[in-house]
């Protein structure tokens, strides 16, 4: 998918806040293990009240349009992003569900890996993120949760860097959608 269409005045509200808080520039290494000399850090985007807001709304629309009523992701990354649209879809009448998929099961307590309310087994879900380069934390959510016995729908991420991890997920069958995609800058497109 192209990125969001900037003439929403959500979409463009929410790229100035992408831009503004979420992209720091320096010396990174990114949880792939790639160095960058920009880091996405979309929590200060997700737990920005107005970017929730705008997130929320956004991916709500994406999956309510294709017929999905159950969103999650990795924890932590994930975790903002389905709470924000589970409001936005029960304010639309169309509430979702939530889950998030944790690194390791809980040694105590019902010790799962995948947290929440996720569907019966055979349920379509789809699995959110805030940002993507190799797609390896979205793999390791969609591998925990296709274990439950759940269908992975969709997969929609903040801001895709364009570093190949949406296409490592397509080649697999999945269809993958970003809000925003970043070049090896770190601009927001």
């Amino acid at each position: 998918m192209a990125p969001a269409d900037q003439a929403d005045p959500r979409a463009a509200r929410l790229k100035q806040i992408l831009e503004e808080k979420a992209v720091l520039r320096g010396e990174f290494t990114l949880s792939s293990g790639k160095k960058s000399s920009y880091y996405f850090d979309g929590r200060r985007a997700t737990h920005d009240a107005e970017g929730a807001a705008m997130i929320g709304a956004l991916v709500s629309e994406l999956l309510g349009d294709a017929g999905i009523n159950v969103v999650g992701g990795p924890a932590t990354g994930a975790n903002a992003i389905v709470t924000a649209t589970q409001i936005a879809s029960y304010a639309k009448m169309q509430p979702m569900d939530g889950f998030y998929v944790r690194e390791e099961a809980k040694g105590h307590g019902a010790k799962r890996l995948v947290e929440g309310n996720p569907p019966a087994r055979g349920g379509k879900v789809a699995i959110v993120d805030d940002t993507m380069t190799t797609g390896g934390s979205i793999q390791r959510a969609i591998d925990a949760v296709e274990a439950e016995g759940l269908v992975v729908a969709k997969v929609v991420v903040i801001v895709d860097r364009r570093q190949g991890g949406a296409e490592a997920l397509r080649a697999k069958g999945y269809e993958v959608e970003a809000l925003f995609e970043a070049d090896g800058e770190g601009n927001i497109l």
